[in-house]
């Protein structure tokens, strides 16, 4: 039952809601004498518009595979009903099945553009791929029978579907409609059988005679069924299950896969026992005994080369004692058997040839293994059969994903800089031949912006992606664990750990894409700076600080009372402390009562370590164990180039590091940094009373919970899949937890610190989770060397603002209402020993903000930005006057609030807790969106969801995908034309010639009038009650709904001509049919007058 929090009931009942009372408050704020001075606002609600663009990473939890032999197309279908296809690199497409259901087979119809989809729930889907978003065209439901099995012969438009009761029924795949022809069990199987022979597992006409159908039943039995006379002409039994059949490209064998390992071969015409039996992996024994049985062999495929021998390829049929080995695919070609292992379980698999028809010699080139978390292309051209160098964006999830961040318009170096460096790190042993899967167009990329994507793993490792014009290509990877000591073995863990498994987890990034500075914060309470450079450097001893933040009211004591801490300085103290040059050591492991204190959780290693080309450790800090304590998991950082700084916090308090000296500035209890002014009167308690412990690792949580609403964001809670979860910690009560201020949002500016600032000067801003927003003034030395001598200086300000709910972001305009990002500094190599002359200049050089603000007229002000969970307040600077405010929800609250640029303006996006999407413009916060995006938002997608410029958003939608989307008017209008082509008109190959002897003697392939035999005229009509028609929307309509922009006007104009050339046809027929009516009217009417000639009226 969900815990009210009074004191939140309150604050909603004397929050206005109404816009009137917004309209008072305004008043009330804006005396008509004392009014702020109007901005031209260019934003309105018309440039707004909500679309989902493209999805990226691996399908979750797939279910089928099929690719067309002559589009070079693959798709892939999932349990939750996706469908993803995969053209050439950069060409992708997802649809969705609406019902959600898992998809149990694909078929293309090879070269038309279209591809039937088989569902759990029995349901049939006809997809139109000729338009850039696929639609599905017709469906069927089966209402008496459960589909398990389908088959659609090359160039043919009739489909069999195969069901559990072991009956096939025949669908006409133009019309969606079932042929009245079908082919029941107990006329398949022998009379004399007095058992059902299970689901239909297998169908697939003869290669060489379309008349000749083989049909695989799950008991073991297969049949050789004759279309034309409707009667089997041969009947194989086996005792054991089959799982797959395949035939041999000539039609006089097959082969079949079972459930013991084996695999049988059976000659057509002789179905009393099979030619061969095959145990891959069984031991043979010596005197002849049957090989030991092993696991079923799920799939095998038979292929035949024209020089040599034939390929099969099997999953499965490992003998049971191989325990622990991974899942294995085997080529077995001639006399050689290659057991390829896999990383994960096989789902599926496909043999690539290179002709489309079943009666060629196949000349198999590659296999596509389908895996439940990978795909994998294996060369089986070149010897040992190499994979080939996957170039789609599959790897999201190599390790779960914790925390996303996402950048548009980012420098133009940036990209090419990242991938030369990630470059480097690619494996080597892939196949030297192009990826095979290179179908479709790619479409015409309008954005001319560069966006990076960054993501967290739990492994430690952050990945770079180059995410412009709708693609996704990874550039880079870092991984953050390499400064750690790793644990041997169990026994050697360290019991320092916070987190029961994955220490290294990222949970939060801060970048800044102009000086190339990185800066991280782990879930083991660590944070680490890094530095880019192209050089490769060797790093003797790693740079690191010990910080003992510290949240202790004790009984009588003061909080000025404390012992003083072995690392940190007082505030704005002249002497900060640098690292000292063995600061590996913890300084001590236990306090004197016997509790852990002082020991970071983890251990930093004290080896030379070697930092390639890219990202490297400038400094590692950790927080320490107080008093058997453990350190509570960072909740905010921010990093600052222009300044040289980094700060942090959590919900003991806030520590700012110098990390150019090396130094910490700044060690404050969240009590502390209130002062006399605290506004949440805190009873005095001792730390081990109630123990609060962040043991909670960021990937353990369950999957399918839906969002608590009260607080969901606890900085400890977790993510693997989906659900909001709390802290581990069950003696903490929720009281405890409101009075346990945490720091929930950091911004550097340079901006008004005080009221009675005349100028603006370098500042921090801090936003707690209670709604606090307090300024601390920063005081930099020069820049040059003086900068590395002498102390930044770090003082609150006094400065305290109040909103309702956490505060989330903050940012600062200028009084024209244009943003001022924070000050930086631009990237330079900085491994490069400089030039004499360059140090000079350097020397007088001090890092400025590129901010307008520093060269401003005193009558100039400012605007900060304020965004919390549940409202948005815009402060004129300095007088710290509220010129706007807007309250964003009453009854739920914002996961993620970004100021963002968007058509040469700006406005405040916002995600909120109940599926809302909504955006403000700055500085007078009007409300321009509000849609409602997503029904159930669970824990992954609260911590990755993040908005960006241009109109762009993302976030995680499972944990292998990343959905992106946009809230702009313009990049909905073009997409269309950015997303790529998958049908493209390509001649389909000749068929192969039947050669002089064939043709004279038989023995070619034999074609079957299918519409003859399956059509209504022949076989009738099906049963209405057996399978419900069921128009889609993928025909006209689909188009018309799916079209948008220039290409959109093109196809609208087309089908206007379509439809008048439609309407004229019909005309056209009808003026046919009336003129032909005409004529025989007139030659009845002839007739009658010539036989009535004669006759007098009472004769008739």
């Amino acid at each position: 039952m969900r815990k009210f929090n009074i004191r939140k009931v309150l604050d909603g009942l004397t929050a206005g809601s109404s816009s009137a009372s917004q309209q008072q408050q305004l008043q009330q704020q804006h005396p008509p004498g004392n009014r702020e001075p109007e901005i031209q606002e260019t934003l309105q609600s018309e440039h707004f518009q909500l679309c989902k663009t493209v999805r990226h990473g691996f399908p979750y939890q797939p279910s089928a595979l099929a690719f067309d032999p002559v589009q070079k197309i693959l798709a892939v279908g999932t349990q939750t009903g996706a469908l993803r296809l995969f053209g050439r690199p950069g060409v992708e497409c997802y649809c969705q099945h609406d019902s959600g259901v898992a998809v149990i087979q694909l078929q293309f119809l090879i070269n038309e553009g279209a591809l039937v989809s088989a569902l759990a729930d029995d349901t049939l889907h006809l997809w139109n791929l000729r338009q850039k978003r696929p639609a599905i065209l017709h469906s069927l439901k089966f209402c008496r029978e459960r589909v398990t099995f389908c088959h659609l012969p090359f160039q043919s438009k009739w489909l069999y579907v195969g069901t559990e009761r072991g009956n096939i029924h025949i669908v006409n795949v133009e019309s969606f409609t079932l042929s009245g022809y079908v082919i029941m069990w107990n006329k398949a199987i022998e009379l004399s059988s007095k058992s059902h022979p299970g689901p239909v597992v297998h169908i697939s006409d003869n290669p060489m005679d379309e008349g000749k159908l083989l049909i695989g039943f799950e008991s073991g039995t297969v049949v050789l069924w004759d279309l034309k006379s409707k009667k089997a002409d041969y009947r194989y039994t086996y005792d054991e299950a089959i799982h797959s059949v395949a035939w041999h490209h000539e039609g006089k064998q097959f082969i079949c896969s079972h459930s013991d390992g084996t695999l049988t071969i059976w000659n057509v015409r002789s179905p009393a026992k099979p030619v061969q039996t095959i145990t891959p992996h069984g031991k043979q024994l010596k005197d002849g005994k049957k090989p030991e049985p092993c696991k079923p062999i799920l799939k095998v495929e038979f292929k035949t080369t024209r020089p040599g021998e034939p390929f099969i390829i099997l999953s499965g049929g490992l003998s049971y004692d191989t325990v622990g080995r991974r899942p294995c695919l085997t080529v077995m070609h001639g006399k050689s058997t290659a057991v390829l292992e896999m990383d994960y379980s096989i789902v599926d698999f496909l043999t690539l040839c290179e002709t489309p028809y079943p009666n060629d010699f196949q000349e198999p080139y590659a296999v596509v293994v389908l895996l439940e978390k990978d795909l994998v292309l294996i060369d089986l051209a070149q010897n040992g059969y190499p994979i080939f160098e996957n170039p789609y964006p599959l790897s999201i999830h190599e390790s779960p994903v914790t925390c996303c961040e996402y950048f548009a318009d980012c420098p133009v170096d940036l990209i090419p800089a990242l991938y030369s460096v990630g470059a480097r790190q690619k494996r080597q042993g892939y196949s030297k031949k192009e990826w095979p899967i290179n179908g479709g167009n790619w479409g015409l990329g309008a954005q001319s912006y560069s966006e990076i994507i960054i993501t967290g793993h739990a492994d430690g490792s952050v990945k770079f992606w180059d995410a412009s014009a709708i693609n996704l290509q990874v550039l880079y990877k870092l991984k953050t664990s390499k400064v750690f000591e790793k644990s041997r073995n169990k026994d050697d863990k360290p019991n320092t750990d916070i987190v029961d498994e994955d220490p290294y987890a990222i949970q939060i990034i801060s970048w800044c894409p102009e000086s190339r500075m990185l800066c991280i914060a782990g879930v083991s309470a660590h944070v680490i700076i890094y530095r880019f450079s192209k050089q490769e450097v060797i790093t003797e001893v790693i740079p690191m600080l010990e910080v003992r933040l510290l949240y202790e009211i004790s009984d009588g004591e003061s909080p000025e009372g404390e012992q003083a801490p072995p690392l940190p300085t007082p505030v704005g103290s002249a002497n900060p402390q640098p690292v000292p040059p063995q600061s590996h050591p913890s300084t001590s492991s236990t306090s004197s009562d016997g509790l852990r204190d002082n020991v970071p959780c983890l251990k930093v290693k004290n080896s030379p370590l070697k930092q390639s080309p890219g990202y490297q450790t400038e400094l590692v800090i950790q927080l320490v164990w107080v008093s058997g304590e453990p350190p509570q998991q960072i909740t905010s950082l921010a990093v600052n180039s222009s300044y040289g700084l980094v700060v942090f916090g959590n919900c003991s308090g806030i520590a700012m590091v110098d990390y150019l000296q090396k130094a910490v500035l700044l060690n404050l209890g969240t009590i502390e940094l209130c002062g006399s002014s605290d506004p949440y009167r805190r009873e005095p308690r001792s730390p081990r009373k109630s123990r609060q412990p962040s043991g909670a690792g960021l990937c353990d949580i369950s999957e399918g919970t839906v969002v608590p609403e009260d607080r969901c964001k606890s900085p400890t809670s977790d993510i693997k899949d989906n659900s909001f979860s709390r802290s581990r910690s069950s003696s903490v009560t929720s009281i405890d937890k409101e009075s346990r201020e945490a720091i929930s949002a950091l911004h550097f500016c340079e901006t008004f610190t005080r009221k009675a600032d005349s100028a603006p000067s370098p500042c921090l801003w801090v936003g707690t989770t209670l709604g606090t927003v307090l300024v601390i003034a920063l005081n930099l030395p020069p820049g040059g060397e003086q900068r590395l001598l002498q102390p930044v200086i770090v003082s609150p300000s006094g400065t305290i603002l109040r909103l309702k709910g956490a505060v989330l972001r903050m940012a600062f305009l200028d009084s024209t209402g244009c943003l001022m990002p924070p000050a930086y500094e631009s990237w330079k190599e900085h491994n490069v020993p400089e030039e004499k002359d360059e140090k000079e200049k350097l020397k007088k050089r001090r890092p400025v903000s590129v901010s307008p603000s520093s060269s401003q007229e005193i009558s100039e002000n400012q605007y900060a930005v304020i965004c919390s969970e549940k409202q948005a307040k815009v402060i004129s600077l300095p007088t710290q006057n509220c010129a706007y405010k807007q309250n964003i929800t009453e009854t739920s609250f914002v996961l993620r609030g970004d100021i963002v640029s968007l058509s040469n303006s700006i406005c405040l996006a916002c995600f909120c807790a109940n599926g809302h999407i909504m955006t403000f413009s700055l500085p007078s916060l009007r409300p321009l969106l509000d849609v409602y995006y997503l029904p159930l938002t669970n824990m992954r997608i609260a911590r990755t969801f993040c908005f960006t410029n241009n109109g762009q958003a993302l976030y995680l939608v499972s944990p292998t995908e990343i959905q992106r989307l946009t809230y702009s008017q313009e990049t909905c209008e073009n997409l269309q034309e950015m997303l790529g082509e998958l049908f493209t008109p390509v001649e389909t190959p000749e068929a192969p010639n039947r050669g002089f002897f064939k043709g004279l003697f038989g023995g070619g392939a034999q074609s079957l009038d299918r519409e003859e035999l399956f059509g209504e005229s022949s076989s009738g009509k099906a049963s209405r009650s057996l399978a419900q028609h069921i128009p889609g929307p993928g025909g006209i309509e689909g188009v018309k709904g799916a079209a948008s922009g220039v290409v959109g006007e093109l196809a609208r104009a087309r089908l206007a001509l379509d439809e008048r050339g439609q309407k004229l046809s019909d005309l056209e027929e009808r003026t046919a049919a009336m003129l032909s009516s005409a004529d025989s009217f007139s030659k009845h009417a002839h007739e009658m007058m010539l036989k009535y000639k004669d006759k007098k009226w009472y004769q008739f």
